[in-house]
């Protein structure tokens, strides 16, 4: 190198390095055991990628080291979460692309099917709740700007390069006053308002952002949806059933 020479700042996006990170099934089972948005302890997902606790530890340093997850400590406990709402967006794009894992059992077929029934999207429900709640909300106006259809000669078009944004969703007046009306309680983040994913199992929009972060807020704090103990999958409880039609005209069927 010449005298007086500078190397650059950084080269070029390293997709290989992320992608070796990636190949190991236990480190995908712990990123797919924190898409609900939850920090959860290295006991559990220790239990929910099927290893030890010495090897998941040694799993998480690893994915803490990349930045796909941050950790916090309380008390003597750690806990792990996903480093952000990107993260969670790389996951469910991965999972469009991804072959679908045979089903080998009637648990297994059954997790399947409450997973594409509803679910969590790192903060946001996902699954046919997740696309059933954004079509209503362009049925009503809430949301301009699309169809909630995904269009494949769209994808990667973005000029934003950004997923999420090549459809240019917004939230109109009357949204507002819907949406406070059903006691969803607005954002004033600076976080993007009005999002969306390609929800890899019904290949439709599902709301994403602030406004789906509050949506999911308030399914869960009136009881409509509830988590399960473990994973990402989400229950509609039977007064949810009724709220979700009588409020925003999803009729909801298990």
């Amino acid at each position: 190198m010449r005298d007086g020479a500078t190397l650059p700042a950084s080269g070029d996006a390293d997709i290989a390095a992320l992608a070796a990170l990636l190949a190991d099934p236990a480190r995908c089972a712990v990123l797919l055991a924190l898409d609900d948005g939850r920090a959860l302890p290295a006991s559990v997902l220790a239990a929910e990628a099927g290893i030890s606790r010495s090897t998941a530890s040694s799993h998480l340093a690893k994915l803490t080291a990349a930045d796909l997850l941050t950790v916090e400590t309380h008390g003597r406990n750690r806990y792990y979460r996903l480093a952000g709402p990107e993260i969670g967006d790389l996951i469910e794009q991965l999972g469009r692309l991804a072959p679908r894992r045979p089903v080998r059992s009637l648990r297994e077929g059954t997790h399947a099917a409450r997973l594409r029934s509803a679910r969590t999207c790192y903060d946001h429900v996902a699954g046919r709740l997740g696309v059933a709640l954004m079509a209503a909300l362009l049925e009503h106006g809430a949301l301009v700007g699309g169809d909630g259809r995904y269009d494949p000669s769209r994808d990667g078009q973005d000029e934003l390069s950004s997923p999420g944004r090549d459809v240019r969703y917004e939230l109109t007046e009357a949204g507002r006053e819907f949406l406070c009306g059903a006691g969803v309680r607005l954002p004033t983040s600076r976080r993007p308002l009005v999002r969306y994913c390609v929800d890899w199992t019904e290949q439709r929009h599902h709301l994403a952002g602030g406004l789906g972060r509050a949506v999911l807020d308030r399914l869960l704090a009136a009881g409509w949806v509830k988590r399960t103990s473990r994973g990402r999958a989400l229950t509609v409880t039977s007064e949810g059933a009724g709220a979700l039609h009588e409020v925003f005209g999803v009729r909801w069927q298990a």
